[in-house]
Protein backbone atom coordinates (compact mmCIF):
# COMPACT_ATOMS: atom_id res chain seq x y z
CA UNK A 1 0.00 0.00 0.00
CA UNK A 2 1.67 3.46 -0.82
CA UNK A 3 1.94 5.70 1.78
CA UNK A 4 -0.53 9.09 1.87
CA UNK A 5 2.42 11.70 0.88
CA UNK A 6 6.08 12.06 1.13
CA UNK A 7 7.03 14.61 3.22
CA UNK A 8 10.20 17.51 1.79
CA UNK A 9 11.55 17.56 5.21
CA UNK A 10 13.65 14.87 6.51
CA UNK A 11 11.61 12.34 7.94
CA UNK A 12 11.16 8.68 9.42
CA UNK A 13 8.17 6.42 8.71
CA UNK A 14 7.02 3.33 9.98
CA UNK A 15 3.75 0.80 8.51
CA UNK A 16 1.55 -1.48 10.24
CA UNK A 17 -1.17 -3.13 8.03
CA UNK A 18 -3.68 -5.25 9.25
CA UNK A 19 -3.73 -4.79 12.74
CA UNK A 20 -6.15 -6.29 14.36
CA UNK A 21 -7.71 -2.87 16.30
CA UNK A 22 -10.80 -1.09 15.83
CA UNK A 23 -10.66 1.40 13.03
CA UNK A 24 -12.70 3.97 14.42
CA UNK A 25 -11.05 4.30 17.99
CA UNK A 26 -7.45 4.19 15.55
CA UNK A 27 -8.94 7.37 13.38
CA UNK A 28 -9.67 9.03 16.47
CA UNK A 29 -6.58 8.57 18.12
CA UNK A 30 -4.33 9.56 15.07
CA UNK A 31 -6.82 12.86 14.35
CA UNK A 32 -5.49 13.87 17.94
CA UNK A 33 -1.54 13.08 18.04
CA UNK A 34 -1.52 14.10 14.10
CA UNK A 35 0.89 17.70 14.04
CA UNK A 36 1.61 17.27 17.57
CA UNK A 37 5.43 16.94 18.72
CA UNK A 38 6.72 13.34 19.56
CA UNK A 39 7.31 14.39 23.49
CA UNK A 40 3.85 15.54 23.72
CA UNK A 41 2.13 12.61 21.66
CA UNK A 42 4.03 10.23 23.23
CA UNK A 43 2.87 11.83 26.74
CA UNK A 44 -0.32 11.63 25.81
CA UNK A 45 -0.58 8.10 24.70
CA UNK A 46 1.04 7.09 27.62
CA UNK A 47 -1.40 8.81 29.80
CA UNK A 48 -4.15 7.08 28.03
CA UNK A 49 -2.81 3.93 28.43
CA UNK A 50 -2.49 4.36 32.08
CA UNK A 51 -5.79 5.96 32.39
CA UNK A 52 -5.20 9.41 33.69
CA UNK A 53 -6.36 11.43 30.82
CA UNK A 54 -9.45 10.07 28.55
CA UNK A 55 -10.65 11.25 25.11
CA UNK A 56 -14.73 11.93 25.39
CA UNK A 57 -14.84 9.41 28.09
CA UNK A 58 -12.81 5.73 26.43
CA UNK A 59 -9.42 5.18 27.29
CA UNK A 60 -9.12 3.28 23.76
CA UNK A 61 -6.09 0.75 26.17
CA UNK A 62 -6.08 -1.59 22.67
CA UNK A 63 -5.97 0.89 20.03
CA UNK A 64 -3.21 2.75 21.77
CA UNK A 65 -0.81 0.02 22.84
CA UNK A 66 -0.60 -0.68 19.35
CA UNK A 67 0.17 2.84 18.35
CA UNK A 68 2.44 3.44 20.85
CA UNK A 69 4.53 -0.13 19.68
CA UNK A 70 4.54 1.57 16.00
CA UNK A 71 5.33 4.85 17.43
CA UNK A 72 8.50 3.47 19.25
CA UNK A 73 9.05 1.80 16.36
CA UNK A 74 9.23 5.08 14.48
CA UNK A 75 11.36 6.96 16.94
CA UNK A 76 14.02 4.47 16.52
CA UNK A 77 13.97 4.30 12.86
CA UNK A 78 14.29 8.14 12.76
CA UNK A 79 17.40 8.09 16.01
CA UNK A 80 18.94 5.43 13.21
CA UNK A 81 18.67 8.25 10.51
CA UNK A 82 20.05 11.19 12.73
CA UNK A 83 17.37 12.72 12.96
CA UNK A 84 16.53 15.42 15.92
CA UNK A 85 14.09 14.32 18.35
CA UNK A 86 13.38 17.76 19.86
CA UNK A 87 12.46 18.54 16.20
CA UNK A 88 10.01 15.40 14.95
CA UNK A 89 6.72 16.28 15.03
CA UNK A 90 3.97 13.56 14.36
CA UNK A 91 1.78 13.02 11.27
CA UNK A 92 -0.40 9.54 11.75
CA UNK A 93 -3.02 8.49 9.75
CA UNK A 94 -5.72 4.99 10.09
CA UNK A 95 -7.60 3.47 7.31
CA UNK A 96 -9.50 0.35 7.25
CA UNK A 97 -7.53 -2.85 6.56
CA UNK A 98 -8.60 -6.13 4.16
CA UNK A 99 -11.57 -7.89 5.18
CA UNK A 100 -10.75 -10.95 7.25
CA UNK A 101 -14.21 -13.67 7.72
CA UNK A 102 -14.22 -15.98 10.53
CA UNK A 103 -16.24 -19.30 9.94
CA UNK A 104 -18.76 -20.04 11.98
CA UNK A 105 -21.89 -22.14 11.78
CA UNK A 106 -23.90 -19.22 11.68
CA UNK A 107 -22.03 -16.59 9.34
CA UNK A 108 -24.37 -14.08 10.47
CA UNK A 109 -23.35 -13.82 13.80
CA UNK A 110 -19.60 -12.15 14.29
CA UNK A 111 -18.01 -13.53 10.95
CA UNK A 112 -16.17 -9.97 10.20
CA UNK A 113 -12.95 -9.17 12.08
CA UNK A 114 -11.38 -5.93 12.46
CA UNK A 115 -8.52 -4.69 10.94
CA UNK A 116 -6.69 -1.58 10.39
CA UNK A 117 -4.09 -0.04 8.23
CA UNK A 118 -1.70 2.65 10.26
CA UNK A 119 0.97 5.01 8.98
CA UNK A 120 2.83 7.07 11.49
CA UNK A 121 5.40 9.59 9.67
CA UNK A 122 7.84 11.41 12.24
CA UNK A 123 9.01 14.51 10.48
CA UNK A 124 11.98 16.82 11.02
CA UNK A 125 10.44 20.74 11.32
CA UNK A 126 11.97 23.79 12.86
CA UNK A 127 15.25 25.90 12.29
CA UNK A 128 18.19 24.85 11.88
CA UNK A 129 20.57 24.51 14.75
CA UNK A 130 23.08 26.66 15.90
CA UNK A 131 25.88 24.69 15.62
CA UNK A 132 25.26 24.81 11.44
CA UNK A 133 24.79 28.24 12.06
CA UNK A 134 27.74 28.95 13.72
CA UNK A 135 29.86 26.51 11.47
CA UNK A 136 28.28 28.86 8.07
CA UNK A 137 29.68 32.16 9.76
CA UNK A 138 32.98 30.53 10.74
CA UNK A 139 33.29 29.66 7.32
CA UNK A 140 32.23 32.94 6.24
CA UNK A 141 34.97 34.55 7.95
CA UNK A 142 37.91 32.51 7.32
CA UNK A 143 36.86 33.51 3.27
CA UNK A 144 36.83 36.98 4.94
CA UNK A 145 40.49 36.83 5.98
CA UNK A 146 41.46 34.91 3.25
CA UNK A 147 40.47 37.77 0.78
CA UNK A 148 41.80 40.66 3.00
CA UNK A 149 45.19 38.42 2.86
CA UNK A 150 45.59 38.66 -0.57
CA UNK A 151 44.56 42.19 -1.12
CA UNK A 152 47.54 43.23 1.79
CA UNK A 153 49.87 40.88 -0.69
CA UNK A 154 49.12 42.78 -3.65
CA UNK A 155 48.90 46.67 -2.00
CA UNK A 156 52.67 45.27 -0.61
CA UNK A 157 53.79 44.41 -4.17
CA UNK A 158 52.76 47.37 -5.58
CA UNK A 159 54.62 49.31 -3.01
CA UNK A 160 57.39 47.19 -3.59
CA UNK A 161 57.58 48.32 -7.19
CA UNK A 162 56.80 51.89 -6.70
CA UNK A 163 59.31 52.24 -4.40
CA UNK A 164 61.95 49.83 -6.58
CA UNK A 165 61.04 52.63 -9.63
CA UNK A 166 61.89 55.48 -8.00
Amino acid sequence: MPYTFVPKQKYAKAHGNDMRISTKASVKICRVIKKKPLARAKRLLNDLLSEKRSLEGKYYTTTVREILQLLDSCEKNAEFLGLENEKLFVHASASKGTNMRRRRRKAKFGSKMKSTNIEIFLIERGKESKTKVSKKKIQQQKEATEQLKEKQTEVAKQLHTVGVSQ
